[in-house]
């Protein structure tokens, strides 16, 4: 089973790269000036969405500079220490619905100082896969496209991190225990 899937995930982008243009190519669609119009559009949504990227990483550095971050941790510390959660991983709860890059930094740090397969590595990697980035998302794409009342994505968003956070200790402690 492993060599299936090994051979499938080696073989599922090349695939996807030759099959899209031909068949775009049999439905007779002009693939390359298809390709430039999207290449145009994405350099002016990028422009769009400078502003928003250069708040949001300001707000970032302005949580973690002023010990906002290792306060809020040091509220949460004591209930999960209590219910037996490694409080390393808890910075990355706050993180990651905030920066992408960051939680990534954070949990490459992790997994350096306590190892892939320990369970402060495997519960980190598995929080990095199971959640979102939402507040950069909501910030960046909702401010580009110029939504403004994002009131209700931003809790759905906010919850859907928290569950699968608390998925991600759930399931960690039942596979790797």
């Amino acid at each position: 089973m492993y060599a299936l899937v090994s051979l499938i995930s080696a073989w599922a982008i090349p695939i996807m790269i030759v099959f899209i243009p031909l068949y775009a190519a049999y439905r007779k669609v002009p693939v390359y000036e298809s390709f430039v119009e999207g290449a145009k559009d994405g350099f002016d949504t990028a422009i769009k969405i400078i502003p928003h990227l250069v708040g949001m990483m300001v707000a970032i550095s302005v949580f973690r500079a002023s010990g906002a971050m290792d306060m809020l941790i040091g509220w949460m510390r004591p209930f999960f220490e209590s219910i037996g959660v490694p409080t390393e991983v808890l910075p990355l709860a706050i993180l990651r619905p905030i920066t992408g890059a960051g939680s990534l930094a954070f949990t490459t740090d992790l997994i350096e100082q306590f190892g892939p397969d320990s369970m402060i590595g495997r519960i980190a990697s598995t929080v990095q896969g199971s959640t979102d980035t939402t507040l950069y998302v909501i910030t960046v794409y909702f401010g580009a496209i110029g939504i403004r009342k994002a009131g209700y994505a931003l809790k759905v968003g906010l919850i859907s991190d928290a569950v699968g956070f608390i998925a991600s200790l759930v399931i960690c402690y039942l596979v790797f225990s």
